[in-house]
C-alpha cells in the first residue's frame, strides 16, 4: 500500500466517524450522505431535453434504455466538497455498502468525481478494526454486473410507475402510484380481506375434562391432566381444521364420517359420562428433538422484531442501521443465514463459556437459505467482531431500541450454534362407555339402551424437555393471528402448546377418574390479517422483492393510504380494493405473483452476468416482437387498454341493492334499491375510516345510511350569529357545526358563474368533539366553546407575532406563525395563558410524541461554568456540552473513548476561540455561457491498482 494521502468515501457520517477512528493520519474518511444523483422528474429535465427521447422517463428507451442522471440539488455542495478532498488525495477508496445499492452509489460517485488517481473498491460487512484492515488489504474492482442490476431495477421501476400510475389517476384518484413490488404487496393484503369478507363461521362443540389416576397409591396419583373428546361411537369428532371457509365440513372430513357436535349433543355426552369409568386405551412415547433457528437474515430479523419487540419494519431497519454503523452488528441487508468460520467459532465459544460445553454440539452448524432467489454472498446478521460482546457488556453504550435489537441478534446468533433441545412426547388415549337412555343420531347412528353403549375417546399429549439445549439462550416467536392445528388462535412468542405439559406415569388399562367435564362451543376464525411480519414472510416465500426493500415497500403502501395499521394487523382501505381491481382486470400479468418473482430472478441473473440488461428491458417494455398476447410488452399493454369503466372499478357490491363506492373524498355507501327521481342521487352515507372492509355488512351499511339521513341534533342558537348549532356524525367522527342561511342566487347565472358564486360563500364554522364528549351529551355551551377555536392567546412581545391555541389532527397545539408546540391537554386550548405559552416556546421543539433524547454519556461538572458536561448526539455528530458551550468531538474521539479531562479541555479551547466568524458573502461570478447538454452516463470501471 502506498504512503500517499488516501480518500475513503462511505455513505453516512456516522460510518465515516467510526472508520476514521480505525485508520491513520494518511486517511481522510468522508461521507456522501447516501445517494448523490438519480433519474430526475421529466419536468426537471433541461429545456432542450424535454421534447427529446429522454422527455417521458428521463430514459431513452429507443437507444438501449440509456438513463439520464442529475445530481440532487441538495447534494451539489457535498459533491463539490468531495471533489476538493479528492484533489489532495493520491488514492481513492470507494467504501460504500457491499450490496447492489452500495455498488451503484460507488459507480455514481466515480461518474461524478472523475478521479485521476488509482481507485479501489473496498468492501466489508462489519465495522470493526479487524474488518476494516482486512478490507484495505483486499480491495477489488467495481462490479459492473451489480451496477447493471441496480440500474435495471431503477429503470424498470420508472417505466412501471410512469406508465401505470397515470391510469390510476384518471380512473381512481389523482396522486396514486403503482409499483412492481408495492402493488403485489397490496394485492396480498386485499385478497386476504376478500377471504375474510367471504368467510362463513362454522359452529361446533366438543367436550373437555380433567383426569387423574384412580389408584391413589400410584406414584403420580396427585398429578392431573386435561384431555379433549376426539372420538365418539367410533367416529372422529370435528375440530376447527375440519371446516372450510364457507362453514362446511371439508369433503375429506365428510367422507371420513366426522361427527359435528352441536350444543345439545355435547351436553348429552357430558351427562352420559357422569360417574363413568375411564381407562387408558393406548399410550405412546416418542423422542422429542427441536433444532435452533438459523441466524437472522434481513427478512427474519424484521419478522422476529415485529413479534417479540413490536417494532415495525421501518423501525427495525433504522435501529439495525445505527447498530451497524456504530460497529455493533454486521451488515443488516442480507438474505444469507450463513456465518463465517470466525463467527461460528465465536458463537460456539461463547455458548460453551456461558452455558457449559455440553450445550455445544460436536460439529459446527451450517445454514443455507430456503427462500426463493436468495443470494449466499453475504453473511447473516450477527454481533460484530471475531469475538462477541454480550448484551451486558454493551448495556452502558447503547440503550432503548438499539439495546433490545442487539440482544435479540446476540441471542439468536449464539443459540444457532447450540445443541438441540431434547425430551420426549407422550400421547395418551382414554375412553369410557356413555350411559345414555336415548341418544340423538350421532355419527349416523341411534344408540339405544339395550344395544352396545357408544364409547367416548379423549386424547391428551405432553412434551417433557429433559435437556433445554439452545432454549437456554433463545426461543423463536410465532406470528400473531396464526392458528394451531385444532383451529384455535396461537399467541405470539408463546411456548409451543404441548411443551412442558407433563403427563403422569400410567400404562394401558389403568383406570382414571374424570372430573369437570364441560361442553365447549367454538367458532372457526376467518383467515388472520397480515401483520408486517407475516406479509414479509409471504413476500419472501414467493420470491417477490428483496429483503432490503421490504421496509420501504410496507411504508409506501401505508403512506399511499392503501393499507392501514390496526394494532399489529394490516387492513386494506377501500381505495386499495379499487386500485387492485383495476390492475387485476387490465394489468393482470404485471401483478401476477409468479411473474413478479420471475422478474426478481431475472434481475439476479443480470447481477450475476448471466443476462443482458438491454435485452431484458427491451423484452419487458416492447415485448418479444411476435405479436402474440403472451409476448406483449408494457407499452403495448398500456396502448391497448381500451375503455375502463371508472364507476364500475370504484364500486363494490355489499348486497341487497347496497353498494360501496370509492369517491373523491373517501368511501361511501349508496342504496340503489330506493327509487329516486331522475337526476337525484340515491341515499348515501360516508364510511368511517376505522371500519374495516370485512365489517361492512348489509346491516352495518343500513345503519350508516340511517345515520347519514339524520341531519343531526340541534343544540340551540348561537347568540352572536343567530345561526342554529347542530351536532352530527361525520366520516372523521362526531362534530358540531353552524347552519348558515340557505343562499339565493340569480337564476340567470351561467354554470361557471354559479360555481364561482358558491365558492365565494362563507364556510360554516365546524369543530370536532373532544375525546370526553359524545353526540348524545354535548351541549350548546360545549359547542360554542369548540366553535370559538382557534383562540387568540396573545402576542409574542419579542416578535409581535400572534399566538393561537387550536385543535388539530394530532391533538391540541399552539401556533405562532409557522412554529407550533403541543399542548398538554384539550382543556389547555381554553385555559392556557400568554405567559404559559411563551414558556412552552422557550422549550426545544420535539416531534409528536417524542421525548428529549438522553445524553450518550455524563462526564461530571465543568470547572469553569460549574454545569454538568454531557456527550450528546447531534445533527453533525457527537459533541460535548455544558449547556452553554458546544464542541464537536474530533475524529479521533468517540463518545465511548473521551475522558472528562479531554472534554474539559475541548470546551476551554472553544471558549477561548470565541464565537465563529460569519463568512463574507461570495463575490458573484460573471455569467457564463450555458453548459453543453450533459451526456447520458456511461459506465467506467474502478480498477484496483
Amino acid at each position: 500500500m502506498s504512503s500517499g494521502r488516501k480518500l475513503v468515501i462511505v455513505e453516512s457520517p456516522t460510518k465515516a466517524r467510526k472508520i476514521q477512528g480505525y485508520l491513520g493520519d494518511d486517511f481522510e474518511v468522508e461521507s456522501s450522505v447516501g445517494h448523490i444523483r438519480d433519474l430526475p422528474q421529466p419536468s426537471e429535465l433541461p429545456a432542450d431535453m424535454k421534447k427529446g427521447p429522454f422527455g417521458k422517463f428521463a430514459v431513452n428507451v429507443d437507444e438501449g434504455f440509456e438513463p439520464y442522471y442529475e445530481v440532487y440539488a441538495d447534494k451539489k455542495k457535498k459533491v463539490a466538497e468531495l471533489k476538493r478532498a479528492l484533489k489532495n488525495a493520491d488514492e481513492l477508496y470507494l467504501a460504500t455498502d457491499e450490496d447492489r445499492e452500495g455498488e451503484a452509489i460507488a459507480w455514481h460517485l466515480l461518474e461524478e468525481l472523475k478521479p485521476k488517481v488509482p481507485v479501489h473498491r473496498m468492501v466489508f460487512h462489519e465495522i470493526t478494526r479487524e474488518a476494516i484492515e482486512r478490507a484495505l488489504e483486499n480491495t477489488r474492482d467495481l462490479d459492473e454486473h451489480l451496477v447493471d442490476a441496480q440500474e435495471t431495477r431503477r429503470i424498470l421501476d420508472r417505466l412501471y410507475g410512469y406508465e401505470v400510475s397515470p391510469v390510476l389517476w384518471r380512473k381512481v384518484r389523482q396522486g396514486l402510484s403503482a409499483g412492481r413490488v408495492q402493488s403485489v404487496a397490496t394485492r396480498l393484503v386485499v385478497e386476504r380481506e376478500r377471504e375474510r369478507m367471504a368467510f362463513v363461521a362454522a359452529e361446533y362443540w366438543d367436550v373437555s375434562g380433567t383426569f387423574s389416576l384412580a389408584d391413589k397409591t400410584a406414584e403420580d396419583a396427585d398429578k392431573s391432566f386435561d384431555a379433549r373428546l376426539v372420538q365418539f361411537g367410533g367416529a372422529r369428532v370435528a375440530s376447527g381444521r375440519d371446516f372450510d371457509d364457507r362453514g362446511q365440513l371439508k369433503p375429506a372430513a365428510a367422507r371420513d364420517g366426522v361427527v359435528q357436535l352441536d350444543e345439545q349433543a355435547a351436553s348429552l355426552v357430558v351427562g352420559g359420562l357422569e360417574g363413568a369409568d375411564f381407562a387408558v386405551r393406548s399410550l405412546e412415547t416418542k423422542p422429542y428433538t427441536r433444532r435452533p433457528a438459523a441466524p437472522f437474515t434481513t427478512s427474519t430479523l424484521q419478522q422476529e422484531a415485529s413479534r417479540k419487540l413490536r417494532f415495525n419494519s421501518r423501525q427495525t431497519m433504522r435501529t439495525a442501521q445505527a447498530l451497524y454503523e456504530n460497529g455493533y452488528i454486521t451488515y443488516m441487508r442480507t438474505d444469507s443465514p450463513s456465518l463465517s468460520a470466525e463467527a461460528t467459532d465465536a458463537a460456539r465459544r461463547q455458548a460453551a463459556e456461558l452455558y457449559g460445553p455440553e450445550f455445544v454440539p460436536g460439529a459446527p452448524r451450517v445454514y443455507a437459505s430456503k427462500a426463493k432467489g436468495a443470494q449466499e454472498a453475504h453473511e447473516a446478521i450477527r454481533p460484530a467482531g471475531d469475538s462477541f460482546r454480550t448484551p451486558a457488556q454493551v448495556a452502558r453504550e447503547i440503550s432503548g431500541d438499539q439495546f433490545k435489537l442487539y440482544e435479540l441478534i446476540w441471542k439468536r446468533t449464539v443459540a444457532s450454534q447450540m445443541a438441540d433441545a431434547k425430551g420426549s412426547t407422550a400421547s395418551v388415549r382414554l375412553a369410557a362407555p356413555i350411559g345414555l337412555t336415548v341418544v340423538a343420531p350421532l355419527s349416523g347412528k341411534t344408540f339405544v339402551p339395550d344395544g352396545p353403549a357408544p364409547e367416548a375417546v379423549f386424547a391428551a399429549s405432553g412434551t417433557v424437555i429433559s435437556f433445554r439445549g439452545f432454549l437456554a439462550a433463545y426461543e423463536e416467536g410465532t406470528d400473531d393471528g396464526a392458528e394451531t392445528a385444532d383451529g384455535t388462535p396461537a399467541k405470539s412468542g408463546r411456548r409451543r402448546n404441548d411443551e412442558d405439559a407433563r403427563l403422569p406415569q400410567m400404562g394401558e388399562g389403568d383406570l382414571l377418574d374424570g372430573r369437570d367435564l364441560t361442553a365447549d362451543g367454538h367458532s372457526t376464525s376467518a383467515p388472520p390479517r397480515y401483520t408486517e411480519a407475516s406479509l414479509i414472510k409471504a413476500l419472501e416465500e414467493r420470491g417477490i422483492g428483496r429483503p432490503s426493500t421490504y421496509a420501504s415497500t410496507i411504508s409506501t403502501v401505508q403512506d399511499r393510504g392503501y393499507v392501514l395499521p390496526r394494532g399489529q394487523a394490516l387492513v386494506p382501505s377501500w381505495l386499495a380494493f379499487a386500485v387492485i381491481r383495476l390492475l387485476e382486470e387490465h394489468f393482470e400479468w404485471l401483478i401476477d405473483y409468479d411473474f413478479t418473482a420471475e422478474m426478481e430472478a431475472d434481475l439476479d441473473a443480470i447481477a450475476a452476468g448471466d443476462k443482458d440488461r438491454v435485452a431484458w428491458l427491451t423484452r419487458f417494455y416492447f415485448g418479444d416482437g411476435t405479436g402474440r398476447e403472451e409476448g406483449e410488452g408494457l407499452r403495448q399493454l398500456v396502448e391497448d387498454l381500451g375503455e375502463i369503466d371508472a364507476r364500475d372499478i370504484n364500486s363494490v357490491q355489499i348486497g341487497e341493492g347496497i353498494q360501496l363506492r370509492v369517491g373523491r373524498y373517501g368511501p361511501y355507501v349508496e342504496d340503489l334499491s330506493v327509487p329516486v327521481k331522475e337526476g337525484e342521487n340515491p341515499p348515501r352515507a360516508s364510511v368511517p375510516d376505522d371500519l374495516a372492509p370485512d365489517e361492512l355488512t348489509v346491516d352495518k351499511a343500513r345503519e350508516l345510511l340511517a345515520a347519514g339521513a339524520d341531519d343531526g341534533r340541534i343544540l340551540g342558537t348561537d347568540p352572536e350569529s343567530g345561526n342554529p348549532v347542530v351536532a352530527r356524525a361525520g366520516r372523521y367522527g362526531p362534530y358540531v357545526t353552524e347552519q348558515l342561511p340557505e343562499p339565493k342566487f340569480d337564476e340567470g347565472l351561467s354554470a361557471a358563474a354559479l360555481k364561482k358564486a358558491k365558492a365565494a360563500l362563507p364556510k360554516p364554522r365546524t369543530a370536532s368533539l373532544l375525546k370526553d364528549m359524545s353526540l348524545d351529551t354535548v351541549t350548546l355551551e360545549d359547542a360554542l366553546r369548540l366553535l370559538s377555536l382557534p383562540r387568540v392567546v396573545g402576542t409574542d412581545p419579542e416578535t409581535g407575532v400572534e399566538i393561537t391555541a387550536q385543535n388539530g389532527r394530532y391533538g391540541p397545539y399552539l401556533k405562532k406563525g409557522t412554529d407550533s408546540r403541543t399542548l398538554p391537554s384539550e382543556e389547555a386550548m381554553f385555559t392556557v395563558t400568554l405567559e404559559e405559552a411563551l414558556e412552552l416556546y422557550k422549550q426545544p421543539k420535539r416531534g409528536r410524541g417524542a421525548t428529549a433524547t438522553p445524553p450518550l454519556r455524563e462526564l461530571g461538572d465543568d470547572p469553569t461554568s460549574g454545569k454538568p458536561i454531557v456527550v450528546k448526539d447531534g445533527r453533525f455528530g457527537a459533541y460535548v456540552t455544558d449547556g452553554e458551550t458546544n464542541r464537536t468531538l474530533p475524529r479521533d474521539l468517540t463518545p465511548e473513548s473521551i475522558t472528562p479531562e479531554k472534554a474539559i479541555e475541548l470546551l476551554a479551547e472553544k471558549r477561548a476561540a470565541g464565537p465563529a466568524k460569519k463568512k463574507a458573502p461570495a463575490r458573484k461570478a460573471p455569467a457564463k455561457k450555458p453548459a453543453a447538454k450533459k451526456a447520458p452516463a456511461k459506465k467506467a470501471t474502478a480498477e484496483k491498482k
